[in-house]
């Protein structure tokens, strides 16, 4: 696995809103919480994804989910795997899980700008419903497509560094 960061540091003592580290990959998430993440296989991905939101749903937090349509039943039964009861998690608000065409790719393609519209709704509706923090986890395997709008990709980064740091939630 292979992480670029901002705020990630080893160590311990950093707490969260909750007053608990928010730990990911063996590091604890400090200020920054925007994560991005390289996994060889999916096997690496789930062994470090899945303690992660396994950590999220034990503290009540609030878990969105992106993932490529194809594979969503497996992302579920990996989720459960770990004890997660996914249908109960969605049942109560506290999991929602989007498919890239309800996210990234609205209308067949990348907007950025609606795509910074939705991680503020979905942050902010999280706390709307009461949640001390969302956990975030998109995958992006889209953009190794020859999708429309994927050049703006980069851009969309770094705006995002630029509204994340109001916010205290991890999004990786």
């Amino acid at each position: 696995m292979d992480l670029t960061h901002d705020g990630v540091k080893p160590g311990k003592g950093a707490l969260g809103d909750a007053g608990e580290p928010i730990r990911f990959a063996g590091s604890v998430l400090h200020d920054q919480r925007h994560v991005c993440a390289f996994f060889h296989n999916p096997e690496e991905e789930y062994r470090v994804l899945l303690p992660f939101s396994e950590d999220g749903f034990e503290r009540g937090e609030k878990a969105v989910h992106i993932v490529d349509p194809k594979p969503r039943a497996d992302h579920r039964a990996r989720l459960a795997s770990a004890a997660i009861d996914v249908d109960a998690a969605e049942i109560s608000g506290q999991f929602e899980l989007r498919n890239w065409a309800d996210a990234y790719l609205r209308d067949g393609h990348f907007d950025q700008d609606r795509m910074l519209a939705l991680i503020e709704e979905v942050l902010d509706g999280g706390r709307r419903q009461g949640f001390v923090r969302t956990r975030l986890v998109a995958h992006m395997d889209w953009a190794l497509e020859d999708r429309p709008g994927v050049d703006d990709l980069v851009e969309y980064e770094t705006r995002l560094n630029y509204i994340l740091p109001r916010y205290k939630d991890p999004v990786i």
